[in-house]
């Protein structure tokens, strides 16, 4: 399976820009700018670090990786719990959680077919997979890049740190994000991409509300929102459980 870290990138350089990032600032009565006299490098590097100091966000996210495209629909907290789906574009649908240490994913029979096992399994092998989860929770083992990293809160905005450029930025026109003023700023690539980020013009947390990646081997979107909430999760019950843990212990 896809680590944890590539789907990261996937759901946060993602799909080309969809409308829905634009509009301006209205009316003749405009609020304050909280970033005058700030660079758009500088509003970028606050942005981030305000939202790596964030206790809970969701994230919902379009993209491509690999040729291959996906969405991503999740939450997560600083104490562990996560919850969300995940979709490829050709089929397969996968739900996680994670609670208490631990994390499971759910999928339906097209995705454990074209994700699961070891890359080069047969098909047989990727059909006798789908038949052993079908309907059940897979509890995946700890540690490593795997799923169960999704609910690392530090792990996700660490990445997010060392895998959004945010130099040499420029700043545009503002607009609104599902509601809430923003500023934008954009990064030209050296191969044709266009990264926007959109920051809430908000002078004490300056979150980061989306950002959009244009061309590219790997165009997309990702908008953030609920921050600071946290999340509630609950365990599946033990009988629709499978510990793949064990399970290769077993064998």
């Amino acid at each position: 399976m896809k680590a944890n870290r590539k789907l990261w990138v996937a759901a946060t350089v993602c799909v080309v820009a969809v409308a829905g990032v634009t509009g301006c600032s209205q009316g003749d009565d405009k609020a304050a700018d909280p970033f005058a006299g700030l660079t758009a490098d500088a509003i970028a590097d606050k942005a981030v670090e305000t939202t790596k100091a964030a206790t809970a966000f969701h994230m919902n996210g379009k993209g491509k990786t690999d040729g291959q495209e996906m969405t991503v629909d999740f939450s997560v907290d600083s104490k562990g719990s996560c919850k969300g789906s995940m979709q490829a574009a050709k089929g397969g649908k996968a739900e996680m959680i994670g609670t208490d240490g631990a994390s499971y994913m759910k999928g339906d029979d097209a995705f454990w077919r074209t994700t699961g096992g070891e890359e080069g399994d047969s098909s047989e092998e990727a059909g006798a997979m789908s038949a052993l989860l079908k309907g059940r929770w897979m509890k995946m083992p700890a540690g490593g890049e795997g799923p169960d990293a999704f609910c690392d809160l530090k792990t996700i905005v660490k990445d997010m740190d060392e895998d959004t450029p945010r130099k040499g930025m420029t700043r545009g026109a503002d607009a609104d994000v599902d509601g809430t003023p923003a500023a934008t700023l954009t990064k030209k690539g050296t191969k044709g991409e266009t990264t926007t980020f959109y920051v809430a013009k908000d002078s004490a947390k300056p979150y980061i509300l989306r950002v959009v990646e244009a061309g590219g081997e790997e165009p997309g979107t990702v908008t953030f929102s609920d921050y600071d909430k946290p999340v509630t999760v609950t365990a599946p019950p033990a009988d629709q459980v499978v510990d793949m843990e064990q399970l290769a212990g077993a064998s």
